[in-house]
């Protein structure tokens, strides 16, 4: 029989977090002159380890799909996605505008030299296309001296008939912690955009999560926004945890004992001896480890679920085992079953934390030889 570790991927609550996203966009405390905004929801890297067909299933309901791979955004067309898909970091040669043509695919307009390549380019539909601007971020965009000529250009091309809807787009970098820094980011995109027609899109899962920021981001106009992280039940937050924003996680991974001993006092476990027995303990040794996606540097400690109750990992992690200890599960023994993170265990985000990195991290290593079973209700 296959090892027993398995990922188990979760339709409901992927409905279920854009189900919560759209709640919080229509609470009271938000400004009630305001409509609310449009959701993109975003599935790129394979939708954050989760499969593209997962998302496309799972957030039918979102107003369109925003990824960065042009293949994974024509599978979502090959599946029967009709809606609006936008590709965050736009194309990257003149190659792929007749793909963008076809597949009906929006594009981020984020350098002059994607606008030489669309100048040079012939379209059977016009583009619909966001031009991004840099209000912070530093990574991708027209600085705030170039924008309104950039959205010039766009503008011109949209005359042409090779792009069409077009939109306002920034980026937040501290969102999740840093309010001042996100209200300098708007006011340099108000600044910049002032003015210039189309929809705008500023949010990420932090700043759709934070009561009424996507409302302050501009005075008027359609709104797009972005969630990510949060719609696979981890929170963008360091104090917030995901089940106190109202959503349940997507991805569980489960395992098995597949060992218990007794470690003696004084003997360590694992490689290096990095957790050394203060007394007889008794050790759990589950099929899962690096190989499988779970992290090498989660600490002796790293929360963990045996047959119900909540312990904690010992010692390294290795490519295919782990150690947790048993003595706070009396009834455990070979086959019990085990969740290292999601649903009945441990929040991916807790996991994350012991281990020095972040939940989306976890989520989109998990690794293709792990089996994944999908639970469509």
């Amino acid at each position: 029989m296959p090892r027993p570790i398995s990922a188990h991927i979760s339709w409901s609550a992927m409905r279920h977090n854009l189900l919560a996203v759209r709640r919080h966009l229509d609470s009271p405390r938000v400004a009630a002159d305001r409509a609310r905004p449009h959701v993109w929801a975003v599935i790129k890297a394979n939708a954050y380890g989760h499969g593209i067909l997962n998302a496309v299933q799972g957030f039918a309901a979102a107003d369109g799909l925003a990824m960065l791979d042009l293949n994974e955004a024509v599978r979502c067309r090959e599946a029967g996605w009709s809606g609006p898909i936008l590709l965050l970091e736009g194309f990257f040669e003149p190659a792929d505008i007749p793909v963008l043509d076809q597949h009906r695919i929006s594009i981020t307009v984020h350098c002059a030299e994607q606008l030489d390549m669309l100048e040079q380019a012939s379209v059977g539909r016009p583009l619909d296309a966001m031009v991004k601007l840099d209000s912070g971020m530093n990574r991708l965009g027209f600085q705030p001296a170039e924008y309104r000529p950039a959205y010039g250009r766009a503008l011109a091309l949209q005359q042409r008939g090779v792009l069409g809807a077009l939109g306002r787009m920034t980026h937040f970098a501290r969102a999740d912690d840093d309010a001042q820094a996100t209200a300098r980011q708007i006011a340099v995109f108000d600044e910049a955009a002032r003015g210039l027609p189309g929809s705008a899109s500023l949010c990420n899962s932090a700043a759709t999560l934070t009561d009424g920021l996507w409302a302050r981001c501009v005075a008027a106009g359609e709104q797009w926004v972005r969630p990510g992280i949060c719609l696979y039940g981890a929170t963008p937050f360091d104090e917030r945890p995901a089940a106190g924003l109202g959503l349940r996680p997507v991805m569980t991974l489960r395992s098995r004992l597949i060992s218990a001993h007794v470690l003696p006092a004084g003997a360590g476990v694992g490689y290096g001896y990095t957790y050394t027995a203060p007394h007889d303990t008794r050790v759990g040794v589950v099929a899962c480890g690096y190989a499988d996606g779970y992290p090498r540097h989660a600490a002796t400690g790293t929360p963990v679920c045996v047959g119900g109750v909540m312990t904690r990992t010992l010692g390294r992690v290795s490519m295919d085992m782990l150690a947790v200890d048993l003595d706070p599960v009396p009834h455990a023994e070979v086959g019990t079953e085990v969740v290292l993170w999601g649903e009945g265990g441990p929040p991916v985000d807790d996991v994350a934390r012991a281990s020095g990195t972040v939940g989306y991290e976890l989520l989109c290593a998990l690794a293709p030889r792990v089996p994944v079973h999908i639970e469509r209700d």
